[in-house]
């Protein structure tokens, strides 16, 4: 009887050891990816090529461009998606556009190297609401 009780005593332990182990089964929330740009350069940029459609503050203009902090499209996109995107730009004749304007690659300055359009997409993020 002593060695059932033992065996139950190394048993229950041995469970225990492995569920603590494990974590009990509970994840922890993945962290939210980080910006791959420098926010306060992608901000000087934004003013500089961005900002005579999208508003100073990133809000949007009325009949240009469209406000960014609460934008799903941007959400939803990854900094490597919105790179391409905003490479790209957005002709009036895409169907997705619902401004009727032109969103020229790169907000019309085709200096703009890719580390600064990251730049600019951090900018992007921080002001997300």
């Amino acid at each position: 009887m002593r060695i059932i009780k033992l065996i139950s005593i190394l048993s229950l332990t041995s469970l225990l050891f492995l569920l603590a182990a494990c974590g009990g089964g509970a994840s922890a929330p993945a962290d939210a990816p980080t910006p791959s740009g420098d926010v306060a350069a992608g901000e000087t940029l934004f003013q500089q090529s961005c900002s005579s459609c999208h508003g100073p503050d990133a809000k949007g203009l009325p009949g240009l461009g469209k406000d960014m902090t609460t934008s799903v499209f941007i959400q939803g996109q990854s900094d490597q998606d919105l790179l391409a995107f905003i490479k790209t730009g957005r002709s009036s004749s895409d169907p997705a556009n619902t401004t009727g304007v032109d969103m020229p690659p790169k907000g019309g300055n085709p200096a703009l190297s890719d580390t600064q359009l990251l730049d600019i997409i951090a900018f992007i993020h921080s002001v997300q609401k």
